[in-house]
């Protein structure tokens, strides 16, 4: 039977999102880093994250994935609050099913989270995504009015274009390739948009051959990695603009669009630049006429290092890069937060001025040199990666693992996993919880959702009143 009222955990604005219910639990994908011989399934973890709770801050179930070797990696919703905007309503689904993409399988494994343990209700297999969109290596999926999208790296030979493509709300079938016109784009990885103004942005890392063996030192020298924004009409699927940040300006990651649909600006987090090692955090933004331009508003210096301290990858520039690889807006568009993987920082800048972003908090956990630690435990590698940020905007959560290959290079010793919280306060702090942190042994965690939608989760088509 038919949903009569919308989902509760659907949303008509981001203020109504934020004064919810906390979120109960989060969901957290594993990477298993077991040896060939012994290696067992990727799997989806549940966390108990309700307070007074007897097991808060453990992991409470386990779902193993069907095969070996996914690398499970940004995984989301079937459905979420851009299922109330007025042009395309879908109010009869609900936030049931997440889909979590293998990034090396190319396979998505549908799970179930409705009343209980997580179960596998379907897997959407390689051969359809190629088959019937032309695309492979799945990497992240968001919940939109019309269907669900996702994004590619590449094509089924491992080479580019990578894109868009959509899977049915209902069966969870493989639609096709979203655009109808890609003009000069060729690379891809995150998508979002600014559904009240028709506008998709895109933003680039490599294609598969560029990036499942690691970084290549010759292709990232030579500026061969993403270092562009493309900007798309939603409703004709065609690309519209491209806008260059700098060939220097090397692998442009995480899109995260304001949450208060009135607003067509946005930030994306660019890993490095081959002329100092830097990370940045670009604004873009949306004129009058339609065009979209962006600029850089936050720069994270390298920090000097010796080479005996550094792994083989860095040893002759005598620097730990930031490697900034995710970033998250608070739901209010008020903080944002940014993962510096290699210098082992969480930093929070107020950004209630979108131009003139200013610091207030940084924490800090691993790192390649300082391998900072964490109150309930020792000293820590990796560093802060995938970032979340509750709806209320008062809890962050972490993870430090990044992709098998790109591990290996950064932390040649192995990372151990963990998963930690941290509280933001209303001043502009941020402060780690020492009764929060949770080992992953043998395997690594990637990226976390959080029940009920999350900073990243979810767009609105209403503003706040």
């Amino acid at each position: 039977m038919a949903r009569l009222t919308p989902d509760p955990t659907f949303y008509t604005s981001p203020a109504e999102a934020a004064a919810a219910a906390p979120e109960t639990h989060a969901y957290v994908v594993t990477l298993n880093t077991g040896s060939n011989g012994d290696r067992a399934p990727d799997a989806l973890t549940t966390i108990d994250l309700r307070e007074g709770s007897s097991t808060y801050g453990q992991v409470t179930a386990r779902l193993d994935m069907p095969g070996i070797g996914d690398e499970l990696h940004h995984f989301g919703w079937n459905a979420c609050s851009s299922a109330l905007c007025p042009w395309a309503p879908h109010p009869h689904v609900e936030r049931r099913y997440l889909l979590v993409p293998g990034l090396r399988s190319s396979d998505i494994h549908v799970v179930d989270v409705k009343g209980g343990a997580p179960k596998l209700v379907k897997t959407v297999g390689a051969g359809e995504i190629a088959s019937k969109a032309g695309y492979s290596r799945p990497h992240t999926v968001h919940c939109g009015p019309d269907g669900i999208y996702v994004s590619a790296l590449g094509n089924p030979e491992g080479d580019g274009p990578g894109g868009i493509f959509l899977l049915d709300h209902d069966d969870f079938s493989v639609r096709g390739a979203w655009e109808t016109d890609r003009g000069p784009q060729e690379l891809a990885y995150d998508f979002w948009w600014h559904l009240n103004y028709g506008t998709v942005i895109t933003s680039e890392w490599g294609t598969p051959k560029m990036v499942e063996d690691g970084l290549v030192g010759e292709l990232l020298l030579g500026n061969k990695y993403g270092h562009k924004l493309h900007v798309w009409d939603l409703k004709e699927r065609r690309h519209v603009q491209e806008i260059d940040l700098g060939p220097e300006h090397q692998m442009v990651l995480e899109l995260r669009p304001a949450h208060d649909p009135s607003k067509a600006y946005g930030f994306v987090g660019v890993v490095t630049s081959t002329a100092d090692l830097s990370a940045s955090v670009w604004l873009w933004e949306r004129a009058a006429d339609g065009t979209v331009s962006a600029r850089k508003v936050i720069t994270i210096p390298a920090q000097p290092a010796d080479a005996d301290q550094l792994p083989p990858l860095l040893q002759g520039f005598g620097a730990v890069p930031p490697l900034v690889t995710d970033i998250s807006l608070s739901v209010d568009d008020r903080s944002l937060y940014v993962s510096c993987w290699g210098t082992g920082e969480l930093k929070r800048y107020d950004v209630s001025d979108p131009r003139n972003p200013r610091e207030t908090a940084t924490v800090k956990l691993g790192g390649i040199v300082e391998r900072a630690a964490h109150p309930a435990s020792g000293p820590l590698n990796g560093g802060p990666q995938m970032v979340e940020t509750s709806r209320d905007g008062k809890r962050v959560y972490l993870t430090n693992s990044l992709y098998a290959s790109w591990d290996a290079q950064f932390y040649p010793e192995g990372i151990e996993g963990w998963f930690v919280k941290l509280d933001a306060g209303e001043d502009g702090s941020l402060t780690v919880d020492p009764d929060v942190f949770i080992p992953y042994s043998g395997e690594r965690p990637h990226q976390v959702r959080l029940s009920g939608g999350d900073a990243s989760s979810d767009s609105y088509c209403f503003p706040d009143r």
